[in-house]
């Protein structure tokens, strides 16, 4: 048995090539098109930017794609072109980051938070009967970590309530759920497009939907100099052109777009390197004892995309009882790279239960409400995340380099006897709010 790096041995994981990890891949075509917008002072124009929405709508499968200036303000538009408004409820999950929901605060709805499934980390359809009340509006769909959400469940779930469902597509861009893009299901899809995610542009978001009115609501929204006739079709909008409804911008800059047409063109087939070089690495580990992948069965037609964020499911009982933060020390050591537990539950944030922004005298979740939402957040458990650790994400396939990865994981694994003897280093918190654990 070799000898574990935390006990002094040799690390498992040396000399990586920069390249398996290096995101996005900027070439001099991507800085060709940003110094173009540069050298012609249009970096808050829009011509590039309605270039790259046609040609993001093209590719998504979609009718309609609107660009913004990060993927929070894409999400809060959608929440507004679905008709979310001030006593609504929208369901979300709780294992998610805050983006995929605060937003409904701005506009006077407030958040039911759902449980997941322990396979997939993404929304629970059979937890969601739970959450619905007289003001359900709408449901937020996350596909968690790149794994698409059960669609067939939730749209079956949301039309015989007769709600909206908005898609947050921004740890899955170009994902499949049985054959067919992720963000085209709901009545509205939304998404981050910023540095750290699998379509990376910088700092941008997108909006996709097949409903004009909802994008003319979108528009309409935070796009002030194109809510116009030249514009939009909507005609009660017409009569509040040039202001912007939602009382801020939501441009995206013409440099990010820039480089978003030329990220496009190459993003299915870097994708695909990813979604090899990431199978590559938990096909080495299938039937190992202890760990588990987090994926989908490519042989439904569904996709994990570029597999934004990857997690793995550690199995202590297969370990001999070893604790997951000993696990993730003892990785750690061999150079292996990795965090565990993943992001919290947001229900657990005081922010949900006392925080009141606007000063209404009531705590912002129910500032509005007919009813006290809190109350249903016990029955939230998450339990499938309780032992989620993060795993490195590879850009590049290089089975030589993945190998040492798989190699580390192996060691540590034959030697979960020897890891027992530690004393445990459990933190203080569970998690973290900004889990992702860039390379």
């Amino acid at each position: 048995m070799e000898k574990l790096a935390i006990f002094g041995g040799e690390k498992a994981v040396a000399n990586v090539p920069g390249e398996l990890f290096k995101w996005p891949i900027v070439t001099p075509e991507d800085e060709a098109a940003v110094l173009e917008v540069l050298r012609h002072g249009a970096m808050s124009a829009t011509d590039v930017t309605t270039q790259f929405e046609r040609e993001f709508a093209a590719w998504q499968g979609s009718r309609h794609a609107l660009a913004f200036c990060n993927g929070t303000m894409a999400l809060q538009a959608a929440m507004y072109a679905i008709g979310l408004g001030a006593g609504d409820e929208l369901i979300c999950p709780s294992k998610s980051y805050w983006g995929c929901c605060v937003q409904a605060f701005n506009l006077g709805a407030t958040v039911v938070f759902a449980d997941i499934e322990e396979h997939s980390l993404c929304l629970d359809p059979d937890d969601l009967e739970r959450c619905v009340g007289p003001d359900t509006r709408a449901v937020m769909v996350v596909h968690y970590l790149g794994h698409p959400a059960d669609m067939d469940r939730i749209m079956a779930f949301a039309a015989k309530h007769g709600l909206k469902v908005i898609e947050d597509v921004s740890h899955a861009q170009g994902g499949l759920y049985k054959g067919k893009k992720l963000g085209t299901f709901g009545d509205v899809g939304a998404m981050s497009l910023m540095s750290g995610k699998s379509f990376a542009i910088g700092e941008g978001g997108m909006l996709v939907t097949d409903n004009r009115e909802a994008y003319d609501r979108a528009l309409a929204y935070a796009h002030y100099e194109r809510s116009d006739a030249a514009h939009i079709v909507t005609p009660y909008l017409l009569r509040y052109q040039n202001i912007a409804l939602g009382g801020m911008k939501g441009r995206l800059n013409q440099m990010s777009a820039a480089m978003g047409r030329v990220q496009l063109k190459y993003y299915d087939e870097r994708a695909a390197e990813i979604r090899r070089a990431m199978n590559y690495f938990w096909d080495a580990l299938e039937g190992v004892q202890g760990v588990r992948a987090h994926r989908v069965d490519e042989a439904t037609g569904s996709t994990m995309a570029g597999w934004y964020a990857p997690h793995g499911f550690f199995v202590p009982e297969e370990a001999g009882g070893l604790a997951l933060c000993t696990f993730c020390e003892a990785l750690n050591a061999e150079g292996f790279g990795t965090r565990p537990y993943g992001n919290f539950p947001l229900h657990t944030h005081r922010f949900f239960s006392d925080f009141d922004r606007n000063h209404t005298g009531k705590p912002t979740r129910i500032a509005y409400s007919a009813r006290d939402v809190r109350e249903l957040d016990a029955a939230v458990k998450v339990s499938g995340a309780v032992n989620i650790f993060s795993v490195p994400w590879f850009k590049k396939y290089m089975p030589e380099a993945i190998d040492s990865y798989v190699h580390a994981v192996k060691k540590v694994l034959v030697a979960s006897d020897e890891l027992l003897a530690l004393p445990v280093h459990e933190p203080d918190t569970k998690g973290c709010w900004s889990f992702f654990n860039r390379q």
